[in-house]
């Protein structure tokens, strides 16, 4: 089986286990049913995953996909905030049908991961993935070293604040609230979220060259 495809059956198997968790808990869903649900014996389903629990975890990991790639794409001399609105303009044009209902299936995953310990552990393996990859993001905006401490601690305070308005705002929208009601239009609660995090560190444009500012007097407090 090639990695494509191999990659393409996991996200099938992944996708039904989360619809199962969903309606009938982890606890009430079989790794029989897994596999009756997406059409394939329960040994293949063993074959790609190692509990019917981790069977979660490409839907998870799928949920920060477009986080993860708008971070990869962001331009020094564009804001935060002006590049998530600009990247979610272009998702809400270009998503089909089976893109939203995997960001649905990846928010209730995320959500049921409260009182799910296993189901956690996909979604802070998912996390771990942002911070490792912000860290990159930020040494080269800063004109710091991805592996040194300056761009680990920043990715690290940003990526925590990353997964509380995820954790936040899907759980939210699960009970029915208004996206509208959850922040702006232009993401500036995100960007202001992250510049809290890290003291002013990140979330500005910057110019690649030249030494970043200093945080304001306070901004550690």
């Amino acid at each position: 089986m090639s990695e494509r495809r191999r990659r393409r059956v996991r996200l099938e198997i992944s996708r039904e286990a989360a619809r199962l968790f969903w309606a009938q808990g982890v606890g009430g869903t079989s790794g029989d049913q897994i596999a009756e649900a997406v059409g394939l014996s329960t040994r293949t389903i063993w074959r790609h995953f190692r509990s019917k629990e981790s069977c979660a975890e490409p839907i998870v990991a799928q949920s920060v996909e477009w986080e993860l790639a708008t971070l990869r794409s962001w331009p020094p001399h564009r804001s935060l905030e002006e590049h998530f609105a600009t990247e979610a303009r272009r998702l809400a044009d270009e998503a089909g049908p089976s893109e939203q209902a995997d960001a649905g299936l990846g928010i209730k995953m995320i959500r049921l991961a409260d009182t799910e310990p296993a189901l956690r552990t996909a979604w802070l393996m998912a996390c771990d993935q942002v911070e490792r990859e912000l860290a990159g993001v930020i040494a080269t905006r800063l004109g710091v070293p991805p592996d040194g401490l300056e761009a680990r601690l920043h990715a690290a305070a940003a990526a925590a604040a990353l997964r509380v308005i995820n954790e936040y705002v899907g759980a939210a929208l699960l009970e029915g609230a208004d996206p509208r009601q959850l922040g702006d239009e232009n993401f500036g609660f995100i960007a202001d979220a992250v510049r809290t995090a890290t003291g002013g560190a990140v979330g500005d444009p910057v110019h690649l060259g030249e030494a970043p500012a200093a945080p304001e007097a306070g901004a550690w407090a």
